[in-house]
């Protein structure tokens, strides 16, 4: 007795299918939909964290002004600025409110023995603006105490804004006027 064939597999041939046209095209529809909702919303998404990123800086950047005044034992400016052509900038510096002045393209000129300690532009249709003009700010070398209080803006090309605000000890704390953006605590 042969018992070689009961034990034989069969081989059956698969039918090989592909997929048809209206199963392509469905399938295409699916995707280009998906991506018809993602997109705008990961475009908007960078936007916002290009804005808290301009924001987290700016914060950054008072608390270096605040500690290279105590460290140095003398006044240090952050004085902001709209540029010519548009844009803004800011820059951290010794000397009088207005004794170093932004011209844009990396450059800064101060008047006298005033230093630059540190400059940030913003480029014009950039991501983030100061949208509050010139303003000024001295921290004090004893406390670091800050004179004036301020409240920097900074806003993307969409409008939501987030708002540095100085209080008189040199703290910074960050708001979003009308909660436009999310996870931040309203003005």
């Amino acid at each position: 007795m042969n018992t070689a064939s009961h034990f034989q597999p069969t081989f059956r041939r698969a039918a090989a299918r592909g997929m048809t046209l209206v199963e392509t095209l469905c399938a295409t529809s699916i995707v280009a939909t998906a991506l018809g909702v993602a997109v705008p919303n990961f475009t908007d998404w960078q936007r916002i964290q290009a804005l808290q990123s301009a924001a987290a800086e700016l914060e950054t950047d008072i608390q270096y002004a605040r500690s290279l005044a105590v460290a140095r034992n003398a006044p240090v400016r952050l004085s902001a600025r709209p540029l010519d052509g548009g844009g803004s900038c800011y820059a951290i510096h010794t000397g009088e409110a207005h004794a170093c002045v932004c011209q844009g393209a990396g450059q800064v000129q101060c008047e006298g023995q005033s230093e630059v300690l540190r400059l940030v532009e913003h480029r014009a249709g950039g991501p983030a603006q100061l949208v509050n003009g010139k303003l000024s700010i001295a921290f004090a070398p004893d406390h670091g105490t800050v004179t004036p209080t301020a409240t920097f803006k900074l806003a993307d090309p969409k409008g939501r804004a987030l708002h540095q605000v100085v209080n008189i000890m040199g703290r910074t704390r960050t708001c979003s006027p009308d909660g436009a953006v999310h996870g931040v605590k309203p003005c």
